[in-house]
Order: C-alpha cells, then sequence, then structure tokens
C-alpha cells in the first residue's frame, strides 16, 4: 500500500474521530438533534469546500504542468529547427510532472546552446568587419540573425584565420614596399606628390588599407620608382663612360678627376645634372682639341682592330683614319666608327674571345714544342720539365676541343646571319687547319735535318773517327783518380806504338780512331815529313778531337759527341 492511501485512511479515522468528538461534545451539553444535525452539516460542508478547493488547485497543477508541457514541446521543436538538431525522443509511460520536468531541462540545454552560438557568431562577425574595413574586402556571407552550425561557425572561424594570415602577409609586403619606397624616393630625390604617394610615405601604418587594389598600386608605384632609378643609373653611367673617355683623350689632370669623384659614384638628380654639365664641358673641350682627340680615338680603334682581327683591307676601307686634316666632321666620323666596332665586338664577344683563347693557345703550344726539342732542357731542375710535359700533353688534347666548339659557335653564327665568320679577312677555321699543317711540315723538316745531321755526323766518324762519353754522374775536376780504360770488341787491342788506332780513356771519355786509308805506292817515293805519332800528316778534324781530349787531360772542359757507333 502506497504512502499516500495510509494517509489518506489516517484523514478518514482523524475525520470519524472527530465527528465523534463533536457528538459527545453535543451530547454533554444537550443541544438537540436538530441543532445536532444542522452542526454536522455545517461540518460537512466546510470539510467538502476544503476538499473541493484542495482539488481543484491540485486540477490547475495539473493544468498548468500540461499546458507547461505544450509550450516547452513547441519551443522545442522551433530550437531543433533553428540549431538544426535531431528530435529529442521523448520516454514513455512517465507521469506528467516527470515528462514537463525533462522537457523543461532540455528546451534549457537547447536555450544555452543557442546563446553560445549567437555568441560566437557576433565575436566572428566583429572580427569579420574589421578585416573587412582593413583589407577592404566583402563579408562573409552569414546571416547575423539565423542560429549557425556548429560546421558554419567552424568554417566561419577558419575563414576569420585565413583574413587574419591575409592581413599579416599584406602588412609585412606592405612595410616592405613602403622602405623600399622611401628609399628609391631618397636616393631619386623624389617628393611625394600625389595623394596616394602621400599616404604611403607620410600617414600612420595602421590606417592604410590593405586592399589588393592598394597593394597592387605600391607594387606599380616600386616599378615605377626601379625604373626610375635604373634609367638615372644607366644614363649616370652612360654620363660616366663619356667622361671618363675624354678624361682620357683629353689627358685631364688627376686632380681635377678627383675633384669629381663624388658624383662618379652616386646615381642621385643632382649627380646626373652634374654628370651632364661635365659632358658639356668636355664636349666643348674636345671641339678645340680636335686633333688630340682624333688621335686618341684612333690609338682606340686600332686596339678594337686586332680585337675583331679585322684584314688589312677592312682597315684601310675606313679612310678617315689616314686623313691628315683635322676636323670636327672627322672627328664624328672617328667616333662613329669607334662605336660601330665597340658593338660589333660585343655582338661577337664570345667568338672573338674562343679565338683569343685559340691563339694563346697555340702559341704556348709552339713554345712548349719548341721546348720539348732543346736539349739543355734536361740540365733545367725543380720539376718544370714535367710541368712543361703535361702542360704540352693539355694543350694537344684541348685545342681539337677548343676548335670543335668554335666551329659549332661559328656554323650557328654563319646558319645564322647568312654571311661568313671571317677573321683578318680569311675564315678562322682555314687559318687553324693550315697552322697545323705547318706545324706538321716544320716538325717533318726537323726530323729531316736531324736525319740527315745524323747520317752526315756518322759519315764523319767513320772517316774521321768519334768520342764517346760514358755516362757519369758527376765530373771530378778537382782530383784525378785512374781509370780503367773501357773495350769497345774483344778482338780490339790497345798498343801505345800501333799507328793504325788509338785509344784514351780521360775521365770516362775514350777517343777512338778508325784506320786511316793507305797511300798509293807512289806516294812513298815522294819525300816526305813524318809525324811523330806514325808517319802521317795530321787531319785537322782529328787533331781538333785530341785537342779536345787533351784540354779534358789539362781539367778544361770537352765538347766530344755522344758516340754513335761505327
Amino acid at each position: 500500500m502506497r504512502k499516500s492511501e495510509v494517509l489518506a485512511a489516517e484523514a478518514v479515522t482523524c475525520l470519524n474521530k472527530a465527528l465523534c468528538h463533536l457528538k459527545d461534545i453535543w451530547e454533554e451539553i444537550g443541544i438537540p438533534e436538530d441543532q445536532r444535525l444542522q452542526r454536522t452539516n455545517v461540518v460537512k460542508n466546510h470539510i467538502k469546500s476544503l476538499l473541493e478547493m484542495m482539488i481543484k488547485e491540485e486540477e490547475s497543477l495539473r493544468t498548468r504542468l500540461i499546458s507547461s508541457i505544450q509550450s516547452c514541446r513547441t519551443e522545442m521543436e522551433q530550437l531543433y529547427l533553428e540549431l538544426q538538431l535531431p528530435v529529442f525522443e521523448e520516454e514513455t509511460g512517465i507521469t506528467v510532472l516527470q515528462q514537463e520536468k525533462n522537457i523543461r531541462t532540455q528546451v534549457e540545454a537547447l536555450l544555452k546552446e543557442k546563446a553560445q552560438r549567437m555568441q560566437q557568431l557576433k565575436d566572428l562577425l566583429e572580427q569579420d568587419q574589421d578585416l573587412c574595413d582593413v583589407l577592404c574586402s566583402a563579408p562573409y556571407g552569414i546571416h547575423p540573425d539565423f542560429v549557425p552550425t556548429p560546421e558554419q561557425l567552424e568554417s566561419f572561424s577558419q575563414h576569420i584565420a585565413n583574413q587574419n594570415a591575409e592581413k599579416a602577409r599584406r602588412y609585412a609586403e606592405f612595410m616592405d614596399l613602403k622602405q623600399r619606397i622611401i628609399l628609391y624616393m631618397g636616393e631619386l630625390d623624389h617628393v611625394p606628390e600625389t595623394s596616394f604617394e602621400k599616404d604611403v610615405v607620410c600617414e600612420d601604418e595602421d590606417s592604410f588599407c590593405l586592399s589588393g587594389d592598394n597593394i597592387m598600386s605600391l607594387k606599380l608605384l616600386v616599378c615605377q620608382l626601379e625604373e626610375q632609378k635604373a634609367e638615372n643609373e644607366a644614363r649616370c653611367e652612360a654620363h660616366r663612360e663619356q667622361i671618363q673617355r675624354l678624361w682620357d683623350r683629353l689627358a685631364v689632370p688627376q686632380e681635377e678627376r678627383e675633384a669629381f669623384n663624388e658624383h662618379m659614384v652616386a646615381s642621385r638628380r643632382r649627380n646626373l645634372e652634374a654628370l651632364r654639365v661635365e659632358v658639356q664641358r668636355l664636349e666643348e673641350l674636345k671641339r678645340l682639341n680636335v686633333c688630340n682627340v682624333t688621335e686618341a680615338i684612333r690609338a682606340e680603334i686600332a686596339v678594337f682592330w686586332e680585337k675583331c682581327f679585322l684584314s688589312t683591307d677592312q682597315r684601310e676601307a675606313f679612310a678617315p683614319y689616314f686623313s691628315e686634316v683635322f676636323t670636327e666632321e672627322l672627328l664624328s666620323l672617328h667616333e662613329a666608327e669607334i662605336q660601330r666596332l665597340k658593338q660589333h665586338y660585343e655582338d661577337h664577344r664570345e667568338l672573338f674571345e674562343g679565338v683569343h683563347q685559340w691563339e694563346d693557345s697555340w702559341r704556348l703550344f709552339l713554345q712548349l714544342e719548341k721546348k720539348a726539342n732543346d736539349p739543355t732542357r734536361f740540365t733545367n731542375r725543380g720539376g718544370n720539365l714535367l710541368k712543361e710535359e703535361k702542360q704540352r700533353s693539355d694543350l694537344h688534347k684541348s685545342l681539337p676541343k677548343l676548335e670543335k666548339k668554335l666551329k659549332a659557335q661559328m656554323d650557328a653564327w654563319e646558319s645564322e646571319q647568312g654571311r661568313e665568320f671571317l677573321v683578318k679577312g680569311e675564315k678562322f677555321l682555314a687559318y687553324v687547319e693550315e697552322q697545323w699543317e705547318l706545324h706538321r711540315v716544320d716538325k717533318e723538316k726537323e726530323k729531316q735535318e736531324r736525319h740527315l745531321k745524323k747520317s752526315k755526323q756518322t759519315e764523319e766518324d767513320m772517316l774521321y773517327g768519334t768520342a764517346v762519353r760514358t755516362p757519369s754522374k758527376r765530373r771530378l775536376l778537382a782530383t784525378q783518380t785512374p781509370t780503367k780504360s773501357r773495350k769497345f770488341n774483344a778482338t780490339s787491342s790497345i798498343s801505345s806504338g800501333a799507328s793504325n788506332s788509338t785509344s784514351r780513356s780521360v775521365y770516362g771519355g775514350t777517343l777512338c780512331r778508325s784506320p786511316a786509308l793507305r797511300p798509293p805506292l807512289s806516294a812513298n817515293k815522294a819525300p816526305a815529313s813524318r809525324t811523330p805519332g806514325g808517319g802521317r800528316p795530321h787531319n785537322p778534324r782529328l787533331q781538333g778531337c785530341n785537342k779536345e781530349n787533351e784540354a779534358q787531360l789539362k781539367g778544361g772542359p770537352a765538347s766530344a759527341r755522344p758516340f754513335q757507333g761505327l
């Protein structure tokens, strides 16, 4: 049994006791029956009205609860629609009071969620508006009165983060461009003129609108200033080159040049004006010194003739070079010619430098070839011989590669220009082949000369004898030590009294004399003076050889040739 039922039974018991007690009191008092009935009716009516009032209050509570459930359910459904959440599933089999409590709690939670979302949306909208004002961009496409979903809030937050990053990037770019603009304006002595330039240079950075158009305008302004700066620098550089040429041609003193050094470095507007004035002054001096300036240009023309490998006919084609009547017209012709030669050299610099490189390498190659045939190179110490051989070998390999590279460049140039590339009036590759052919002919000629000289020397040695020096590491001149005579073959014998052959040993060197031809018998009949050696006259060439050996015996230098063999 429920406690409420027990309490109801107790209430009925209390009511019965109260009525019994009233009855006893009425009997004791002696109230008549009709009055007792009346009094009992009053008690009944009072209890009935009290219970009816209580029932009415409870019924009103039930009505309020049902009404609250209906209103909360309606509000909950609206919140679910606004928050775009799935519908809440109510529990079944519960009392009205529990049902009202559950629905009311759910509504409170939904209202809290809605308030949080709307507050977050409000904050994001304020940030977006600030960024739109700074970046001059369109607002984010979201309605401020609608409750956003979590995904929409997340996307909005990401948009704000991107806008902040874009703001930081544009601000950094703006500061960099502003610094460059201020620097260029300072270098150009440029004062801000337009309102945009004043906003950039003079106003506060935070007040500048970082729109895409403004950034593009800043970049355009920087490009304009850079072009103006480059134009000023180019004009200043052209003036400087012209001034330097005129200084050299007019032989301007060094002191006067140093006084103008300030304007030879910077390229500001005042420097440009100073350079322009100096050019005008030097041009006037040039007109007053036509002869000297023309001679200076001629010297420069001669240098470029050599650089461009012009032939004699090509040089003589410029007739004003040989004129002796110096006028301003002649000077103008020379200036135009030197400019044409400079442009010609610049247009074909790579080819001309390649030809110069080949000539330098070829000249060095011929020098090393000449050294390679020089016997005195073996007396050179310090490793130079090995270096020269390595260098000569490298040149022998690199020259054909360089010629091949030049040939490809010249072929490309000729196909592009439609004419031949000439060096000193002839094709360079033909000149190269001619040089190689001359080198080959010279080597062949040297080889034949060496062969002829060797053959002639062999004949002389066969006829008059030869001096042979055995290899020795060191020649001793101060002290003489006995040495053994070297035999040339096993059948030869050494005899001091023999007149047919003589041999000596002189510090490792041996003099051999081949048998002399016997004179005819008729020659013995004629009186002749006998020589101490064996009765024959001295041969002049043999006598010279003996003098060399005698000089060796006395400690003098020897010049005997290496042994060739009989």
